[in-house]
């Protein structure tokens, strides 16, 4: 390649980056860095740990719920039957909590989980009064 050549192609370099840092208005533009995705188990497991338990219970007892949660949910039973007679109140041999937080826990689970679940339980939720 030429002098003459490798100046140019320097030049039309220095060209796009300098047009990369344009500025509006005399001020500098900058693409905002996007947020770091959130785990659904993380999303879940934020709002689990904001319920007043009696008791502590684990990441892993807590995380246990959403997938039978959703099983029951897939096969047509209400949030009711999960917290009565599904047997799938969030509860463990040394820890708890009040049926208004468990509803709030079965929402956050569907809500993070499985969105596509979430508008039916929050209108049941809703029409109960609980949620």
């Amino acid at each position: 390649m030429s002098r003459t050549a490798t100046v140019l192609l320097a030049a039309a370099l220095l060209a796009g980056l300098t047009a990369c840092g344009a500025s509006e208005g005399g001020k500098a533009t900058t693409t905002p860095k996007a947020e770091p995705a959130i785990s659904k188990e993380t999303r879940y497991l934020n709002a689990a740990h904001e319920i007043t338990f009696n008791g502590e219970p684990s990441d892993s007892e807590l995380t246990a719920f959403p997938p039978q949660w959703f099983s029951a949910l897939d096969a047509g039973h209400s949030v009711e039957w999960l917290l009565d007679d599904g047997g799938l109140y969030p509860i463990g041999d040394e820890w708890g909590t009040v049926k208004q937080d468990a509803y709030t826990l079965v929402a956050t689970g569907t809500k993070a989980y499985y969105p596509e679940n979430f508008d039916a339980v929050r209108d049941e939720l809703r029409e109960s009064g609980a949620y």
